[in-house]
């Protein structure tokens, strides 16, 4: 029976879109990320526990996270570590700027490749877009099978035990690795960062951190492996160019804005099956129904 896995966990840094104000769209059409909070993607928490879950039934197996986004996004990854994750690799270059589902599902399962991993867990979908489209994609773009909707996984030599929740129940599905696995918020919620690996890891960097960064974090860096979050461009991942950035993505956004519900705009009813009716017959004439 196979002792170890090699997890890939794909993680997301997203704007927390609890904020979202006028400066959130560029006049591309693209999310303005430096203008918003950027959190790690709630979803990707939950795999996140998944992965980690796995790795103590099987303590040889490592999880590397892999991220694509700015600079910045190194930061999600460090969390993870703080959590338990073995390392991670940050997917950064300009010419992966603006990238829809497809261009980005494209970048990943290049990455993908070369990490070779056995399994991948990911969150079912991230809250910048609600699209919930990039890890069927990935699964699609390997040639992988996928599993989605899950809320535990279980792996016994070659083959995967997944509990998926659905509209109307519980599903127990098995299948052989490699695989992919997103996973929904219902999941278990991931584990809190862990002081020693906080102590442990709090100096890890990619490369390009080292020279914003004082001189003992960086000395600490490059000493040690465990301390080097991967950085990969483009080139790294061998991909064909058309395919990344908005030359790869045919989804254009035209339009955010943040709807906030104001409480001059509820309304208090009683049981009455008058009141109920008009409800239904306004909510039908809005389009809210129907």
């Amino acid at each position: 029976m196979k002792e170890k896995f090699e997890i890939v966990v794909l993680a997301k840094q997203v704007p927390d879109t609890r904020n979202v104000g006028k400066d959130a769209m560029t006049p591309e059409g693209t999310v303005n990320r430096a203008a918003l909070p950027a959190i790690f993607n709630p979803e990707d928490l939950n795999a996140l526990e998944q992965a980690l879950r796995l790795k103590d039934v099987y303590p040889q197996s490592t999880v590397t996270v892999l991220s694509m986004g700015p600079h910045r996004a190194a930061d999600i990854i460090r969390d993870a570590m703080f959590r338990g994750a073995d390392g991670g690799v940050l997917l950064t270059d300009r010419k992966f700027a603006g990238a829809d589902t497809l261009a980005t599902s494209y970048a990943l399962s290049c990455a993908v490749r070369k990490l070779n991993p056995d399994i991948i867990v990911a969150g079912r979908q991230a809250i910048d877009g609600d699209t919930a489209q990039v890890g069927s994609q990935v699964a699609e773009k390997l040639g992988w099978p996928q599993v989605t909707y899950a809320e535990e996984l279980e792996v016994k030599g070659e083959v995967a035990r997944v509990k998926r929740r659905l509209e109307n129940g519980v599903e127990v599905v098995e299948c052989k690795l490699p695989l992919v696995v997103t996973v929904n918020g219902s999941a278990a919620d991931c584990r809190p960062q862990n002081a020693k690996r906080i102590m442990k890891y709090k100096y890890a960097l990619i490369p390009t951190e080292y020279d914003s960064c004082g001189g003992l974090s960086v000395d600490l860096a490059k000493k040690h492996d465990y301390l080097q979050i991967k950085e990969w461009g483009a080139d790294a991942v061998d991909p064909d160019p058309s395919q990344l950035g908005l030359e790869g993505s045919p989804t254009k956004v035209k339009k955010i804005e943040n709807v906030v519900f104001q409480l001059k705009e509820s309304k208090c009813l009683s049981c009455t099956d008058d009141e109920i009716n008009a409800l239904i017959v306004e909510l039908l004439e809005t389009h809210t129904l129907g």
